[in-house]
């Protein structure tokens, strides 16, 4: 087998056995990850059936649906960097496959939810399984591939997520078209037992032949300070409130927990993180660069699903296609991303992509009721080409900063950095077009009764409902909903189109431009002692 040299600090090369098979073992680790986004997609086309009354639905409001989509993300973003040092230690595969059998125990008890209570239970179960699942994938795939096959394989990694965002809105159609909404979680089942055959008879397990001690106030203080910013963050956006004095005592407790957690690790003599790290400026600005663009993408993506199907009456399944192009452009250019990284280097790629989102979500400040629906896919697909240009790159730079064998400490925080960006992103920009809305629809609803006033106002959907409950009487409701909704979607995109904007500068700063062969390997060099 013919490899390059190790870079330091990287661990042995790779056993023949297992780099004979690492295409088989990748495909594995995507069918894994497939389970995962494909569910969070698929849930995106189901909110407004989930929101209708039973026996079609769960009756869920606006908040309890956020609250199923957050309640994944807050344990999910929560052990994150927990399950990464896990996996370390205990073995990356023992870790994935307990995930993979909490997820679909996740799964199956979601189908059969009676309530929205039970829902957002279940979905919790789900983001605990999804915790352990995400982070491994990428750590495994790490110590299959040596490091000049690495590139190429975390961009069809980062493609894989594309085709689960394509496959997951068109699978939830189709099942919400013949069968009941439950079925759009009892579809990961089979998806689960499959990968847990595969992964037992194909995937080695490794670890960190070094771990040292278990460092059990570090791991307290991550998951803690984690739990309490993304709650603290949700809740802000339920209340359309940021200065709320629970939001802020909570966010404020979380971010002195994490501040704790900094202080412990970098005094600790056996840390859970080697808060080093975060010292080259690199690597930090890839981090931020994750969490700016799913900052902007998640809270978008939310709004885009109401826009298709309240504004412009397209059944779940028509939406789960209107949103191919973003999921198709994902697949085609995240594994020939490193293609233009090599031409190019990384900051002018990553900064293109950047600007590319930014332009793109400011095109949704141009959407009306009639507005041509190619138009919409035009954006979608080079909304899904930026996000290709700035997941590969940034992935390859945070998972070839560490050594191999802190593989899935890497993968934990790039992970926790994409969670907790968009939890944000869902928050803030969830904030702004509620609030936004119920600006626009105020002035509309004079006419009903003072309760039904306030239930009217909540969302888009809550008006329309409100309206078909009137008849004819509330047939004038439909207009101004659908005009309120647009304003604030216009509003909430220029928001996130400035975010993506932020990111563009973060990324022109500091990522490296086209580095020479030479070069690289003395970079390289550096970066390995700098980490020292």
């Amino acid at each position: 087998m013919t490899t390059p040299a190790d870079r330091v600090g990287e661990g042995p090369r790779i056993p023949e056995a297992v780099h004979r098979r690492r295409w088989a073992i990748l495909g594995v680790l995507m069918l894994s990850l497939l389970i995962v986004v494909l569910d969070n997609s698929i849930l995106n086309v189901a909110v407004k059936t989930i929101s209708t009354p039973a026996p079609t639905g769960l009756g869920a409001t606006q908040s309890e649906l956020e609250w199923a989509i957050n309640a994944y993300t807050l344990v999910f973003a929560g052990l994150l960097f927990s399950s990464g040092l896990l996996g370390d230690r205990l073995g990356r595969k023992k870790v994935l496959l307990g995930g993979l059998v909490a997820f679909g125990i996740g799964s199956a008890l979601a189908a059969e939810s009676g309530s929205p209570a039970q829902l957002i239970a279940f979905r919790a179960i789900m983001g605990f399984g999804a915790a352990f699942v995400m982070p491994a994938t990428l750590a495994v795939l790490m110590n299959v591939f040596e490091r000049d096959e690495q590139p190429k394989a975390i961009g069809i990694w980062a493609g894989g997520v594309g085709l689960a965002i394509a496959i997951g809105p068109i699978t939830g159609g189709v099942l919400l078209d013949h069968f009941w909404w439950g079925s759009v979680f009892l579809i990961n089942v089979p998806i689960v037992l499959i990968a847990l055959a595969l992964m037992v008879w194909l995937v080695p397990d490794s670890r960190d032949p070094r771990p040292g001690r278990i460092d059990p106030v570090g791991v307290v203080l991550s998951v803690v300070g984690l739990v309490l910013l993304v709650y603290g963050i949700i809740k802000g956006g339920e209340l359309a409130d940021f200065t709320d004095a629970k939001v802020l005592a909570t966010i404020g407790a979380g971010l002195v927990v994490l501040v704790a957690f900094v202080v412990h690790e970098k005094r600790s003599d056996h840390p859970s993180l080697d808060v080093g790290y975060f010292r080259n400026k690199v690597f930090s600005a890839a981090m931020a660069a994750i969490a700016l663009v799913f900052f902007a993408l998640m809270g978008v993506t939310f709004f885009a699903v109401f826009y298709t199907q309240s504004v412009r009456g397209y059944t779940p399944l028509e939406t789960g296609l209107l949103m191919l192009p973003l999921a198709a452009a994902q697949l085609v250019f995240a594994p020939r991303a490193r293609l233009v990284v090599d031409r190019f280097g990384n900051k002018a790629t990553t900064t293109a992509g950047m600007l590319l989102i930014a332009a793109m979500l400011g095109a949704f400040a141009t959407l009306d009721a009639d507005t041509p629906i190619w138009l919409l896919e035009v954006i979608f697909f080079l909304m899904g080409t930026g996000m290709a240009h700035i997941m590969t790159p940034t992935s390859v730079v945070i998972m070839q900063a560490l050594p191999r064998e802190k593989a899935g400490s890497a993968s934990a925080l790039s992970n926790t950095f994409r969670q907790v960006g968009g939890a944000l992103g869902i928050a803030v920009l969830g904030s702004v077009l509620s609030t936004a809305y119920r600006n626009g629809i105020e002035g509309k609803l004079g006419a009903l009764p003072a309760g039904l006033r306030d239930t009217a106002g909540e969302s888009i959907e809550a008006t329309l409902g409100v309206a078909a409950k009137l008849g004819p009487r509330g047939a004038a409701l439909v207009t101004p909903a659908h005009d309120a909704f647009l304003h604030a979607m216009h509003v909430t995109a220029f928001w996130g189109a400035g975010v993506a904007l932020i990111g563009a500068v973060v990324v022109a700063r500091y990522l490296p431009g086209r580095t020479p062969a030479r070069q690289q390997g003395e970079d390289e060099q550096e970066l390995a002692a700098a980490m020292d």
